[in-house]
């Protein structure tokens, strides 16, 4: 009996360690997914937040000038579509398909000069060993602190006396001159990150330096090449003091010129529609530029913490 009685004591005891109550776990999935749903809310509340700018500017392209200043809110009362005729139609005798051919030039110039000349630059650096290394690399990031009206009016000098002012070449020829020091610093942190080995077999093979980095550094250093393409063609297409101060003719003029003449005064008052409506339009090919590259942004910053 006493054997019995033990053996189904012990049999109840290895069933309840079997099938354990359910109530912890339970406790635990329902707070992950009470967290879950918060976290979630949350997100959707900040994109809301980060997305009603944008949608406000989108809206707005529909809206008559009337209603600016009285229609404060999202969706237009009166739905116009004549702001895109006039922004198709140009300003100052100049169709708005000008300023697009003159920003893309600009923008497309300044990702090759930049790309280029970084990465020229960040492989002296980070792989070559020369007398002055240190003092030239803190020089250049030295740059970074200083501001860009510093040096606006001596530039503005030389490029006066060369003959270059109202045309593209003030603007596009420092980019193939390296003095983008943030884009070499970022290409140097990565191209230091790489193994010498490689150099080095590639020198027994009778590689020099230009075979080196064209054929070994360039593509695997592809992620922070794209993520300076990215910042350096946006960083062009919004860019508005370099055009305002080396451009005076209007057929030369980029979208962020072309923006403000909807708003000169001189003109017959600002046009507020046009004006929306012409940013909205100059906004997308942005977006679309960073859509389609945003995931090789994302590599490079995952690639960034690999040791190789």
């Amino acid at each position: 009996m006493s054997t019995a009685s033990f053996s189904e004591g012990s049999l109840e005891i290895v069933e309840q360690q079997i099938t354990p109550t359910d109530s912890p776990k339970r406790r635990r999935v329902k707070r992950g997914t009470w967290q879950t749903v918060v976290w979630f809310a949350v997100l959707i509340l900040l994109t809301a937040v980060v997305l009603y700018p944008l949608l406000w500017l989108f809206f707005s392209t529909f809206k008559p000038n009337s209603e600016f200043g009285q229609n404060t809110g999202l969706i237009p009362e009166n739905w116009y579509l004549g702001n895109y005729a006039k922004v198709m139609e140009g300003i100052a005798g100049v169709p708005m398909w000008k300023f697009f051919l003159n920003s893309l030039i600009l923008s497309v110039a300044a990702v090759i000069g930049t790309v280029l000349s970084s990465a020229l630059a960040a492989y002296a650096f980070a792989r070559i060993r020369f007398k002055g290394l240190g003092i030239f690399f803190a020089a250049m990031i030295g740059t970074l602190l200083l501001p860009f009206h510093v040096v606006i009016i001596p530039q503005y000098i030389i490029f006066n006396k060369l003959g270059w002012i109202d045309t593209f070449i003030p603007l596009i020829l420092p980019k193939f001159l390296a003095t983008g020091a943030f884009f070499v610093f970022l290409m140097v942190q990565f191209m230091r990150q790489m193994p010498r080995d490689m150099d080095e077999a590639a020198r027994i093979d009778g590689a020099g330096h230009l075979r080196i980095f064209w054929a070994i550094i360039l593509p695997l250093i592809k992620p922070a090449l794209i993520t300076c393409a990215i910042f350096a063609f946006i960083w062009e297409w919004n860019d508005f003091l370099g055009p305002l101060l080396y451009l005076t003719s209007p057929e030369n003029y980029p979208l962020p010129i072309a923006l403000r003449l909807y708003n000169d005064a001189s003109s017959g008052g600002a046009d507020y529609g046009a004006t929306v409506t012409a940013s909205f339009v100059a906004l997308v090919p942005v977006l679309l530029f960073f859509i389609v590259f945003q995931r090789f942004l994302v590599d490079g910053v995952a690639t960034q913490g690999l040791k190789g």
